[in-house]
């Protein structure tokens, strides 16, 4: 079987369990950035030093990849694909703040923004944040279309937004950390200029 299949080159491609949109439909968006997330974090992976962090990364990946099939998915075959994969259930954000207590007990937050770069692999999972941020709006974009079937969806990927931020400092925490010369900020606004 060949990689390619000729079927796009007009500018359409097709979704999980059926329908045919173009390549620039905001469900495509959707799941396209969520997809440059996984790569962003794979070179996150293939950077970092701790193995712990390796490892939430790894698992976060395959999360993403459930986040990207439902997105890919109609609403009208929704169902059908939830009869054969897994889907973002409210135990996957629990779990992800339970990762970030975990985290938040080890890492010593400064009370000031944090320039990004203390180490390649903070540097990429803190890319890897933003452009997830990025995925987020693409995310809300569907809702406001009412495309958006598993509401757990935009939970889920505001908390690994800030897992993430955690992430990157927990490589870090035997760095020096870059801190901005911006005023003192509170704990709410440490992680991200962006909304």
């Amino acid at each position: 079987m060949k990689i390619y299949t000729r079927t796009g080159d007009e500018g359409e491609t097709g979704l999980f369990f059926g329908g045919r949109v173009p390549k620039n439909d905001p469900r495509c968006e959707a799941y396209g950035a969520v997809d440059h997330v996984v790569s962003a974090m794979g070179v996150a992976r293939a950077f970092c030093q701790d193995e712990n962090v390796k490892n939430v990364i790894l698992d976060i990946q395959n999360q993403l990849f459930t986040v990207g099939a439902e997105l890919a998915t109609l609403p009208e075959n929704y169902e059908t694909m939830k009869n054969s994969y897994k889907v973002i259930i409210p135990e996957m954000v629990t779990q992800l703040e339970n990762k970030l207590d975990e985290l938040d007990a080890e890492v010593n937050l400064p009370p000031s923004f944090i320039l990004p770069g203390a180490s390649p692999g903070s540097a990429i999972l803190d890319l890897a944040r933003t452009t997830l941020r990025e995925a987020e709006r693409r995310i809300l974009d569907l809702q406001e279309l009412g495309q958006l079937v598993n509401k757990e969806i935009l939970p889920y990927i505001n908390r690994l937004s800030d897992l993430l931020f955690m992430l990157a400092r927990y490589e870090d925490r035997n760095l020096p950390d870059e801190r901005s010369e911006e005023r003192r900020v509170g704990k709410e606004c440490r992680s991200r200029w962006s909304p």
